[in-house]
């Protein structure tokens, strides 16, 4: 496996004088709808991540119905950056995090390419939300994306305790499986085909009417919440706000690019209509996220259904312009057998009160501990464990 390991609505305007790499100024602005236009023309860049996209914030923000504190940079008239974030109560103190930093997997912020960090930056950032927030935390930054480093690699950062997974695709679906093991890989498929074929066959269902992507949306929260309740975890897609944002996805599609679109394998015969597996996946330029993904462990669980969602998704990605399947955050046993690719992320740790450090010192502390937990397996094995009686 290849490992990337880099270390180091109408809102009001409050500007700042912030001189680095050249004369440009800092302002926040308390509302995304004003930044609409210069926002698109920075998302334009190919290699920004959705997650920071217009459209995936402005879901988010109609949903929760939270206050924004969007940081922007401008040289004369033009906008360099773009951080989207919003202030939330945590550590003690006042955050400032990615817009649905807790449900993103790849996030970079939004630059211009001609853009240069130096290191008055992070004293700039501090003024900037001086009196709004403690901390500056933005987490799961890759530091070097795609052969590209990012502007936010100037800043203080620890390096997260999730690495994300993903797969090159290549001219053709037979090249792509070359880099894994093929043999293995068709093997696998052929005996999951067989098995939903024994139980009456399935139908592939890639994206389709926003009513009909609603439901798919629907049954992916009725299998998490049992799937949350038998482990004894807390479901995350629980709170209605999330539910809300995830359903205003589907409807924000633009053209090839959207922000989440469903796919599922929909069985027939006995158990006709039935949803066997399930995922929601979001598209950018050439990359593919897959968001989440579940299935129903009452039928049909021996075909391994999700497995074969994803042969179905990526062999159907060929051909269409995509060139990265990216499996997201964690690590998880399927992710390895379909990615040859794994890149760690890292998260800037900005203070900016008193009471930030404090914060920042106990951030750090605790992700460094997940991160030495999980790089032992039988010490991480023990925690699964203990989280699942405990049920947090």
């Amino acid at each position: 496996m290849l490992h990337i390991d880099e270390e180091p609505l109408g809102g009001s305007r409050h500007g700042i004088s912030a001189p680095i790499a050249g004369a440009y100024e800092i302002d926040i602005v308390d509302a995304i709808e004003p930044l609409e236009k210069e926002w698109r023309a920075l998302e334009t860049d190919a290699l920004t991540s959705l997650h920071q996209g217009y459209d995936w914030c402005a879901a988010w923000v109609r949903a929760h119905g939270r206050a924004v504190t969007i940081i922007r940079g401008r040289s004369g008239r033009q906008t360099v950056f773009i951080l989207p974030v919003e202030i939330v109560p945590s550590y003690g103190g006042r955050v400032a995090k990615f817009i649905g930093a807790d449900h993103s997997n790849i996030n970079t912020g939004l630059f211009s390419a001609d853009f240069v960090a130096d290191r008055g930056f992070a004293e700039q950032l501090r003024v900037a939300l001086r009196g709004r927030a403690d901390l500056l935390l933005l987490q799961n930054i890759p530091l070097i994306w795609r052969e590209r480093q990012n502007p936010l690699a100037a800043l203080p950062m620890v390096r997260n305790q999730n690495h994300a997974y993903q797969l090159p695709l290549l001219e053709t679906f037979e090249a792509t499986l070359a880099q894994l093991n093929a043999k293995g890989r068709r093997k696998k498929f052929r005996v999951q085909s067989k098995r939903l074929e024994a139980l009456g066959g399935f139908d592939y269902v890639a994206g389709g009417r926003p009513e009909e992507q609603h439901w798919l949306l629907d049954r992916f929260f009725q299998m998490k919440r049992e799937r949350f309740a038998a482990m004894g975890l807390p479901d995350v897609f629980a709170d209605p706000e999330t539910k809300v944002f995830l359903r205003g996805a589907i409807d924000a599609r633009t053209g090839e690019a959207f922000p989440l679109e469903m796919h599922a394998i929909r069985l027939k015969g006995q158990h006709d209509g039935k949803i066997a597996a399930v995922a929601g996946i979001s598209r950018k330029a050439d990359h593919v996220i897959c968001q989440f993904s579940a299935i129903d462990e009452g039928i049909a669980a021996e075909a391994s259904p999700g497995e074969f969602l994803f042969w179905q998704m990526i062999s159907g990605l060929h051909g269409k312009g995509v060139s990265l399947f990216d499996f997201g955050l964690g690590d998880q046993g399927y992710k390895r057998s379909w990615a040859p690719v794994e890149t760690d992320h890292h998260d800037v740790v900005l203070p900016i009160t008193a009471r930030g450090s404090l914060a920042g010192l106990a951030y750090r502390a605790i992700t460094r501990g997940k991160a030495y937990v999980k790089s032992r397996e039988r010490l991480y094995k023990f925690a699964q464990r203990t989280r699942r009686v405990a049920g947090v």
